[in-house]
Order: C-alpha cells, then structure tokens, then sequence
C-alpha cells in the first residue's frame, strides 16, 4: 500500500493486487491489535539481514520522522510509550485507514482477490506481464514485489512472492521463522504453563553466549516465549536450521544483585543451621518468639522468592521433594537451589511454526538489489518489505521497514516509469 501510494504521489498510475478479499489484514493483528507502527529509538541494531547494508543509505530518506509526518498529514494523532509509536486511537484499524483512504486520494486501482500468478519480461514492448486471478494478462512498466514472507500465512503471506521472484532468475536465502516461541525439551514445562515473570534470557548457541535480553517470559506447555525470546528467536531458528545446539540461560531474579543475593542465601540458610539461635534472640531482645525457618518444608522455606510454580520447579530439577526439611539440605543441594533461580538452562528443540511467527527472516539478498531496491537481474522490478531479507526486532521496526522499503521502492518506480515516459518521447519528437 505504501509502495503504490508513494509512486502514485510521484505521478504515475499505479495499480495494486490484493489476494485477500480486503487490504491490510496482517496489519490488524500487530501490536495486539493497537498497531505500534514505528519506534522513535531507530537503530540499525535493531535489523538483521543482508540488507541491512541498506540502512544508511535508505533510513535517511524515508526513516521515523516521515513516517510521523505522513500519518499526521492524513489526519492520525499519534501517541509515544518509551519511544514505541502507536496511534492515539490504540486501533490498529486507524492505520490501515489511513493507508486505505491514502489509496482512494491517489485514484490507486484495487484488486482484490486476485493472485498474481505469473510475472514475465516483455521481451517486445518492454516492461512485465502479469497475470492474476481471471483476469487478462497486463502489461506495466515497472512491478513491485511486496508480498510479504511466510509469516502468519492466513493473512495472505504463504511464500508465493519468492517463488515469484525466482521465476524471474532471484535467489532466496533461507526461510525460518523470527519472532515466535521457542520449544524445549522436557515434561516439567506443564507445570508452568501460563506463569508470566520479568526474568534475563541468554542464548547460547554451540555453548557459546550470543545474546542477553530481559523482560517478561512466558511460559507455556511446550517451552518459552514472550518479548524476550521473539527478540532472539531468528537467531535461534536459523541455528537450529543448520543443525546446532541451542540452548537458553534463564534468571528468575534479574534485578537482584550477585552479591546481595549470596549473602541472602547466607542469612536465610544460616537461620536454619542446627543449634543456632534466632537473631533477634542472640542480642538479648523481648523473648518473642520468632519463624526462624527450623522444621520447615523446602515448599514453605522458599516462599517469596519467586512465583509459587517456578519455586516448585526448582525443588523438582533440585532432585529435592516440597515436603523435604529445609534444614535437612546438604551443602550441595542448597547451592544447587540457590543457582538454579539465577541460572536455569533449558534446551531449545524448535521453534513455532510460520503460523505462529510474527515475520519471518530470510528473502532476496541484498547483493542482488541496488540502493534503491531495484532488482539488478530484471532492471523494473522491484522489492519492498519482508520479501527482502532483512527483519528487524520487536518494537515497530519491522512496520517501519515496510514504510520505508515501500517508500523507497514507489519512488524509485515512478522515477524509472517517468523517465522512460521521457526518452520514449524523445525519441517520437526526433523522428517527427
């Protein structure tokens, strides 16, 4: 949408193919629904892919504050949350609003439920043809490929655009899944399922640390998710797609402090130390009787360390019992327990599926497009969005990539399809 409104800005006509029954659908599923279209803290950092070689070049050109500006000249308030940018209305159909009445201004022709089928060189005339749905062949003078990847396929985005692009001599990096869910090994994850914790994930991959993110894990029946996992999940799907170990690091208690936390452990192990007094008895005070942790159950011992089913799962991966003495421990078991909080290794098995997945990583690599995405096997064609292989992590950024890869694309089109218009009409002006 954004690529044919931009070219049909530039002066040309631009007509745009919809599979679907309606534009937009993807767009109504992002941000829960309250669409966080950009993020005001824009970094190349926060992209993978080859094209990613592209940000300095194209980001400036068409980067966060045009994208403000151009919701905000079609009529959207726009509101900031830690530089996460959604509109004031929280609906994530006040943007595809936009977008849709932005097609109406321009006199953009919409097709819907119309699959392109085919693309091919005009070898004659010059330009594409395509054919989509019922209808006859066309022929255009630039196309723009902008179908999405493989992600949440019931939107429309089933890898039909690659399978295009091949067609017309592209190659395609391979295809995995990027902010999705992870899957683990093991059966204790039932008992889990639906706790909710801040916790600090690090992602090992062949035993060696890659990333380190913190914020609120999810746990589910059959592994991890949440902002933190999808954050590192591309890394992890393409590693596990060539076949290596992948593990994940978690910290239940991320904001507390080494050091403060070994000596917590110290005082509350050394409360229970056979023969001991309690401290508020030691120094000779009132007498009252104090819960100095003597006789309790490891279940009880443990409360308020953590969430009541991650503490019972650290007893059970302890090889400990909620019923056992809390005095009773060894050394080794008390050190275990306490280690475990901070350092919870689990192994990754897979990821969700396209189904699940956000974006997908993976696309027409970067060396096979020029600055301004212009395919340079098939001068005309084009690329915009996630067909390209870059992706970016959670936060608005792979939103903002399609405004600007759709922007930059439009542009350059309508520039071709113009100066073609030109040197057509130079060439008719010399021969009269």
């Amino acid at each position: 949408m954004m690529a044919a409104v931009q070219a049909a800005r530039a002066g040309v006509r631009a007509d745009l193919y919809e599979r679907n029954d309606r534009v937009g659908k993807k767009i109504l599923a992002t941000g829960n629904g309250k669409c966080n279209f950009s993020n005001k803290n824009m970094s190349r950092d926060a992209y993978y892919g080859s094209a990613v070689s592209f940000y300095e070049k194209i980001f400036p050109l068409f980067g966060v504050p045009e994208t403000i500006d151009f919701f905000g000249q079609h009529g959207m308030l726009i509101r900031e949350r830690n530089g996460y940018l959604y509109p004031l209305s929280e609906q994530a159909a006040t943007v595809l609003d936009i977008l849709r009445f932005a097609l109406e201004k321009y006199h953009i022709r919409v097709y819907t439920d119309c699959q392109v089928t085919k693309i091919l060189r005009d070898k004659k005339k010059g330009g594409f043809r395509l054919a989509a749905g019922q209808k006859d062949e066309r022929l255009y003078d630039a196309v723009i490929l902008a179908c999405g990847g493989k992600a949440a396929p019931k939107t429309g985005s089933d890898g039909n655009g690659f399978s295009l692009a091949q067609n017309l001599g592209h190659h395609v990096t391979e295809i995995v899944p990027a902010l999705v869910q992870l899957r683990c090994l093991g059966d204790f994850f039932k008992s889990v399922a639906g706790v909710r914790t801040e916790a600090s994930l690090t992602l090992l991959i062949e035993g060696r640390k890659r990333q380190t993110v913190r914020g609120e894990l999810q746990l589910t029946d059959y592994g991890i998710s949440g902002i933190p996992v999808f954050q590192f999940s591309r890394e992890a799907a393409r590693a596990l797609y060539h076949k290596k170990r992948v593990s994940v690091e978690i910290d239940f208690l991320p904001g507390c402090d080494r050091d403060e936390y070994e000596r917590f452990w110290e005082r509350r192990f050394g409360q229970i130390c056979p023969g001991r007094e309690p401290a508020e008895r030691a120094g000779g005070s009132t007498g009252a009787k104090t819960d100095n942790g003597s006789g309790q159950t490891l279940e009880r011992f443990l409360t308020g360390i953590s969430n009541k089913k991650i503490n019972q799962l650290i007893i059970r991966q302890a090889g400990c019992k909620a019923s056992d003495s809390a005095e009773k421990l060894s050394e080794e078991k008390r050190r275990q327990i306490a280690g475990l909080y901070r350092c919870f290794p689990v192994t990754v098995t897979g990821t969700n599926g396209f189904e699940q997945a956000q974006v997908s990583a993976g696309g027409i690599p970067a060396e096979e497009l020029t600055d301004s995405l212009e395919s340079r096997l098939m001068p005309g064609l084009y690329f915009a969005g996630e067909i390209v292989d870059m992706d970016g992590i959670c936060g608005g950024y792979n939103l903002q990539w399609a405004w600007t890869s759709g922007t930059i694309a439009g542009r350059a089109a309508a520039e071709n399809v113009c100066g073609m218009r030109s040197a057509k009409d130079e060439r008719e002006a010399e021969r009269s």
